[in-house]
């Protein structure tokens, strides 16, 4: 392998990138809007949820029950209504997702010790928010419920009171438990496998469109050096991708980063050649730009926004599933990102990972090279 050779394989890729204006864009713009995107659009956290109430009763103690539901930061008591009708037009209409009804006997049940039950009518199209909004209710009503109890023994001249079991939870890694925290990590590795594997999807192929094939291939310039030559530029561009979502994630999203920076770029070294041979081959087998860039975004952001533990928890996928996780190069590096920013986990905590996402590597790069031979296609 000559490095002059390579160098103006390398230096020929620069200027096609720099001419072509689609190219420029893709490398500095998607970054940026994919961050801001996802970061500011995707969102697990549940707060101020639209809550429609209907108090049949109107009594003091049903008043404080709903002033339980406004003291909490997830409810906002945007309406009250009389009469049922109203609440099932506003779940309709989505005005609201929660609806609560107090029935006309609230107190006098609450009074004489019999049980006591409020409806919650919650809209389940949704069926995440859902589950939240029944479990925050469930958690605000059960609050409320302890308080009459306590009260209700001191009443009666019981002021030795034990008070119930409760859990003293602590949070560790994120301690507000923002969903942000945990998905602009995994942004880095989506843009990262989309950005990479689109534009090296396009190097050899759009050498095929252009009719300058031929001429590359009448060169002395080999297989490897041709590939590593087409690709050197591209890695340049993935690298300064990763540092500039990862900057992006820790100055204007506030996400912590708590670990090492050398092993961050390290993995990310592995990830990006992973993609970048996998863009190669791609470019290499489709000979044609739309098919190459249509296959890359096929091949590489429905697995990784999907598969890779990006939105889902991977154990709780299918069984079968999760076996085919263990073939996607995301999976390890979006573990690793995230134990990494996180966690501040250390390289042998991840040694496992790192040495999956290194054998692909490996794996991916002996394929590429080996796909693309030197002679016009019969």
């Amino acid at each position: 392998m000559r490095l002059h050779r390579l160098a103006t394989i390398a230096r020929k890729e620069v200027l096609q990138i720099m001419r072509d204006a689609r190219s420029v864009v893709i490398v500095v713009g998607m970054p940026v809007i994919m961050m801001l995107a996802f970061g500011y659009g995707i969102s697990f956290d549940l707060k101020h949820l639209a809550v429609y109430v209907f108090d049949r009763e109107g009594s003091q103690q049903s008043q404080d029950l709903l002033k339980h539901f406004l003291a909490s930061e997830y409810f906002k008591v945007v309406r009250a209504v009389n009469n049922y009708p109203a609440l099932v037009r506003a779940i309709d209409a989505g005005d609201c997702k929660l609806a609560l009804v107090v029935p006309q006997d609230f107190s006098h049940r609450l009074n004489s010790g019999g049980p006591v039950s409020i409806q919650a009518l919650v809209d389940g199209t949704d069926s995440n928010s859902a589950n939240l909004a029944i479990a925050y209710s469930q958690a605000v009503v059960q609050t409320y419920s302890q308080q009459l109890q306590f009260d209700w023994i001191r009443r009666h001249g019981q002021n030795d009171i034990r008070p119930p079991i409760s859990v003293d939870a602590r949070t560790w890694f994120n301690e507000n438990l923002e969903s942000m925290a945990n998905i602009v990590p995994g942004v880095v590795v989506i843009v990262m496998a989309v950005v990479g594997t689109f534009l090296t999807a396009l190097t050899i192929s759009r050498e095929w469109e252009r009719g300058t094939m031929e001429q590359l291939i009448s060169t002395p310039v080999t297989s490897l050096e041709l590939m590593l030559g087409k690709l050197a530029p591209y890695f340049v561009i993935g690298m300064l991708d990763t540092c500039l979502c990862a900057v992006l994630g820790v100055l204007w999203f506030g996400v912590p980063f708590r670990g090492s920076w050398v092993l961050f770029f390290f993995s990310s070294t592995l990830f990006l050649i992973v993609v970048l041979s996998t863009g190669y081959f791609i470019s290499v087998v489709a000979k044609s730009q739309l098919a190459a860039s249509q296959i890359s975004l096929f091949a590489t952001f429905l697995p990784t926004f999907l598969l890779s533990g990006f939105l889902f928890p991977i154990d709780q996928m299918p069984v079968a599933i999760q076996a085919v996780t263990y073939l996607l190069p995301a999976r390890y590096y979006m573990a690793i990102v995230r134990n990494v920013f996180l966690k501040g986990a250390a390289a042998t905590l991840l040694l496992d990972k790192l040495i999956a996402l290194s054998l692909l590597a490996f794996l991916l790069v002996f394929v590429a090279t080996r796909v693309f031979k030197k002679k016009l296609a019969q």
